[in-house]
């Protein structure tokens, strides 16, 4: 599957290892491969992320979100609400975790600072390898021969989870990219 890859679509797969690594994370997850799309630059995804509203510092805001979703273990905002909703407040629950075995303990880098990380190569989450997966669904689905970083972000918001939930915070869904990227949804003249 990886020789459908573009050039782009395989630069990031490989920023989601260097951001794994980075972290000191066991595995490349999902928020490693969105982590990776944000740092693309002048490609048909960043195009697709600035045309759908993201600012400039929208980067920055994704990448916070992020980070406190890894910080709550990988809850999502609508998880910890929903929580809430049943009178556990996730916020204090962190903050005790954090008090006792130190700041990002129920993060993935928090697990690799605590157990002193490790070198060499970094297997692939099983949601990060369902992804890829589902990219290559998605440009069959298109009938397109070629997987580009595109295809990436379009899985990427049709899979449930904290990528897909934050893209969405911020205006990124399926529909959005769909019509932007390729006029889907748009009344036809005839």
């Amino acid at each position: 599957m990886f020789e459908r890859f573009t050039k782009d679509a395989r630069a990031v797969v490989e920023g989601a290892v260097w951001h794994a690594e980075r972290e000191g994370a066991e595995r490349v997850e999902e928020t490693h491969v969105l982590l990776s799309l944000l740092d693309r630059e002048g490609s048909r995804g960043s195009f697709a992320l600035a045309s759908l509203g993201l600012p400039p510092g929208g980067r920055e805001t994704l990448v916070r979100d992020l980070a406190e979703a890894r910080r709550r273990g990988g809850l999502s905002k609508a998880d910890a609400d929903a929580l809430s909703g049943l009178g556990i407040d996730l916020a204090e629950i962190v903050s005790r975790v954090e008090e006792a075995h130190g700041e990002g303990a129920l993060g993935a880098a928090g697990r690799g600072a605590l157990f002193g990380g490790r070198s060499g190569r970094r297997p692939f989450s099983r949601g990060a390898k369902d992804l890829l997966t589902a990219t290559l669904r998605v440009a069959l689905a298109r009938r397109e021969r070629a997987i580009g970083e595109e295809h990436i972000l379009l899985a990427m918001t049709l899979r449930p989870g904290v990528p897909a939930e934050t893209l969405a915070d911020h205006g990124v869904t399926y529909s959005s990219l769909a019509q932007l990227l390729y006029g889907e949804g748009e009344a036809k003249a005839g």
